[in-house]
């Protein structure tokens, strides 16, 4: 009987597995290696393996030149990648040619009615591919972090043009639409995110951290104050300096409304982290998360790259579509209060709604709430007072006085919605009725009469 023989691996080849082994980390995404367990084959179909002594030593003699080669090959495939994922894999994105459109019709024949319809179609796509960049972010995040990431990106670009128009003297257009953009998220968005949740999730109750929601109220109702009080300052004729006591007190309020949110941000992210811990990751860390198989399609700074160029190219059409505004109002018969307060936020608000009804169809509420009242509390309480801010510094006055009726609607608007989130729960009834409260306000909006114009 023959004694078998062992064969130990030769010191070439030991050394080749552990260079290629190195190779492939340098190629991954995530600086990980591309296998999950040790029966797997950890080769990219990119390389082409030869088991012969010859092509053992060549690869292990120039070993610095062949990684570089795989890294850059790797390289390139991650960025077609990543152009697959994100823009190729939604048939919404069938609509983007249509911004590049609506600026060629502008520059070709300045039909403003054209303009604004194709800037509307134009923002859809890019408006709903940021809040799926955004849930890619979140899975690095956390779910407080992504949602006030969502929140931050989605209002960028009613930012950048609330500032626009503010230059331009457009200070009704300002007003109305940032009171659009706080309507519709708080009464649409996430009346949707409610609907869709209690639809998909029915079997089980779907709850959200309530001390959280109960602190994003708090901010709503003192936003509302501070919009409040100049209003009625203004109707009361009770100014001691007729003019100026109403402008004054504006300015005011929006530097105490501003340094609130700072605070609010520290005592979110810093202070009391353990109180705006979502219910999905208290189960997480509880070993009951459901979710835990989930990962991200694309790595952290694909993520960050791909925000950074669709707020970019959102904020270029929202500038066409706000100045064709007025034009769209003449040539549709629509009065430009409905178009700022309803339309425009609409397509403000795409990225905000299809993340908040994502995440809402996934049963990750927390996430939702933090994308639609985090959006409604951060225009509230910092995109509107730091327009106050800037038109003071640039000598554009602007002031908190949003006219009576604009007043009066947000005020039962942040009633309605604080007391739908009291109980810390959430179903496909609460979802229907905010819904149907939105659909009030439009039809309020479209027989308004502006009492500014």
């Amino acid at each position: 009987m023959e004694t078998p023989i062992e064969v130990k691996p030769t010191r070439v080849a030991s050394g080749f597995l552990d260079d290629l082994s190195e190779t492939c980390k340098m190629g991954s995404p995530n600086g990980r290696a591309m296998y999950r367990t040790d029966d797997e084959v950890p080769f990219d179909s990119e390389i082409n393996f030869h088991p012969s002594e010859s092509s053992l030593m060549d690869v292990h003699g120039s070993h610095s030149g062949e990684s570089r080669t795989v890294h850059h090959e790797t390289l390139a495939g991650m960025i077609y990648r990543s152009i697959q994922v994100v823009v190729f894999s939604n048939k919404l994105n069938l609509l983007m040619p249509f911004g590049p459109l609506a600026i060629l019709v502008q520059k070709l024949t300045g039909h403003l009615g054209w303009v604004f319809g194709l800037s509307l179609l134009g923002i859809m796509p890019l408006a709903e591919r940021l809040g799926y960049a955004t849930e890619q972010l979140a899975f690095y995040t956390g779910d407080t972090v992504g949602g006030l990431l969502n929140a931050t990106f989605g209002n960028a670009t009613e930012l950048i043009i609330s500032i626009y128009a503010l230059k331009s003297g457009m200070t009704r257009v300002v007003q109305l639409s940032l009171l659009g953009s706080i309507l519709s998220n708080m009464l649409l968005v996430l009346g949707c995110a409610f609907l869709c949740s209690g639809i998909v999730n029915h079997e089980k109750e779907q709850v959200f951290n309530k001390a959280a929601a109960s602190v994003n109220s708090g901010l709503l109702l003192m936003a509302v104050m501070g919009i409040l009080f100049p209003a009625v300052l203004h109707y009361t004729h009770t100014e001691v300096h007729v003019g100026k006591s109403e402008l004054s007190l504006s300015r005011f309020s929006s530097s105490i409304m501003l340094v609130a949110y700072v605070a609010y941000l520290f005592f979110q992210l810093k202070s009391q982290r353990n109180l705006y811990v979502s219910v999905n990751e208290d189960e997480g860390q509880n070993g009951n998360n459901s979710n835990d198989d989930e990962s991200s399609d694309i790595s952290k700074w694909e993520t960050i790259i791909w925000l950074s160029v669709m707020t970019a190219w959102i904020s270029i059409l929202s500038e066409y579509l706000v100045g064709a505004i007025e034009g769209a109002s003449t040539a549709w018969e629509i009065p430009v209060a409905f178009i700022s307060v309803i339309l425009l936020p609409l397509v403000g608000n795409a990225a905000e709604h299809a993340s908040a009804i994502m995440f809402a169809m996934k049963d990750k509420l927390d996430i939702s709430l933090g994308v639609a009242i985090g959006s409604s509390t951060q225009i509230s309480m910092f995109v509107i007072p730091f327009c106050v801010v800037i038109g003071w510094i640039t000598g554009h006055p602007m002031d908190l006085n949003f006219q009576l009726f604009e007043t009066a609607v947000l005020f039962l608007t942040v009633i309605v919605v604080a007391f739908m989130l009291q109980e810390g729960t959430a179903n496909y009834f609460k979802g229907l009725m905010l819904i149907l409260c939105y659909l009030i306000v439009a039809a309020s909006f479209y027989v308004h009469v502006d009492s500014s114009q």
